[in-house]
């Protein structure tokens, strides 16, 4: 009788998938675990320095802290330095995630007294579960519906919940109920890093990876990193491959040139995303103004990305402007893409 060889499924993630995997695994330990390591964000770090002492000299939780502004300032990794800084347990959780009151009940209810119970995207909690929140954070309780909602039997119990800190995220702070944003006592904005900044970012990177960058080096892959420690890192990442594969090893302000050219990341840091969105806005709509939905069919684009992700650095930048009409394309745009 011939033997039954068994066959393994061919694996289903790619090897893409795996490289993301070890990149978020490498983000996490480059991430620093206190305020005296956190670079940037100077008046933030002080303010939150002060509410920190203040909260352990009570011996009471910290107020509850909001976070927004674009992706990769570091709102994840601020919360996990309030919790080291407090001595204390985090939880973390997102918006999207949680789906029902109930799942939100049953994450207020393990919490621990001091815990941080950290939500991204704090924005896309819906309604009923963002209403659970409220006696949550006002009072350390939740009220709990004992018997069927249709029973005229059916009666509320109000259950005491641990004092904790709630850290909520967003990149849309906007979106925000007012109930809900009005319950926060800490609310701090994070803004793009500046190049020195940055340096310092990729040059302690650089040590813990075991990359030797020259001082060039890291100024030229600050310039180019969109005023984001999280792109940042991963800039210092490719280039080190490239440095490792075609120099010595080391990251000089040549090798950062010729590695970031190779990767369409221009001198002002703008990729083939950005300037896609840029020439699309110029050659396609005459310059703007164009609407933010529209400017997502044209390129291909998600709008949630374009307006959370890329239209922030491009404004700061002035090479687009937001208009009640829709985007426009400044002179600054025609004369970096070289049109003018």
């Amino acid at each position: 009788m011939p033997r039954t060889i068994e066959t393994r499924p061919i694996e289903k993630r790619s090897i893409d998938a795996r490289q993301n995997d070890e990149d978020k695994k490498i983000e996490t330990s480059l991430r620093p675990q206190t305020l005296d390591t956190y670079i940037g964000q100077d008046q933030i770090k002080e303010s939150v320095s002060i509410a920190i002492e203040a909260a352990k000299n009570r011996g009471d939780a910290l107020d509850h802290v909001l976070l927004y502004g674009p992706p990769g300032l570091g709102k994840t990794t601020l919360a996990g330095i309030l919790s080291n800084e407090m001595g204390t347990h985090l939880k973390v959780t997102s918006g999207p995630a949680i789906e029902k009151p109930a799942e939100m009940a049953a994450i207020l209810n393990s919490l621990q007294e001091g815990d941080l119970l950290f939500i991204d995207e704090i924005h896309r909690l819906n309604r009923q579960v963002e209403e659970v929140l409220y006696p949550a954070m006002e009072d350390f309780c939740i009220d709990v519906i004992i018997g069927k909602d249709s029973s005229s039997s059916s009666r509320s119990v109000r259950l005491p919940l641990p004092h904790f800190t709630l850290v909520g995220a967003t990149t849309r702070a906007g979106l925000l109920t007012a109930p809900l944003r009005d319950r926060f006592g800490l609310i701090y904005r994070l803004e793009f890093y500046n190049v020195h900044d940055l340096s310092r970012i990729i040059m302690g990177s650089a040590k813990k990876l075991g990359v030797e960058v020259e001082s060039e080096g890291a100024k030229e892959m600050a310039r180019r990193s969109r005023g984001t420690p999280r792109l940042a890192n991963r800039i210092l990442k490719r280039v080190r491959d490239y440095a490792q594969v075609r120099y010595d090893g080391v990251i000089t302000g040549e090798v950062a040139i010729e590695a970031l050219d190779l990767m369409a990341v221009d001198r002002m840091g703008l990729d083939h995303t950005d300037r896609n969105i840029l020439t699309t806005i110029i050659n396609k709509f005459d310059g703007g103004p164009v609407g933010l939905d529209t400017l997502a069919a044209a390129t291909g684009e998600d709008a949630g990305t374009i307006e959370d992700v890329y239209e922030p650095y491009l404004i700061i930048n002035g090479l687009i402007n937001r208009t009640p009409k829709g985007r426009v394309a400044t002179q600054a745009a025609y004369k970096h893409l070289g049109i003018l």
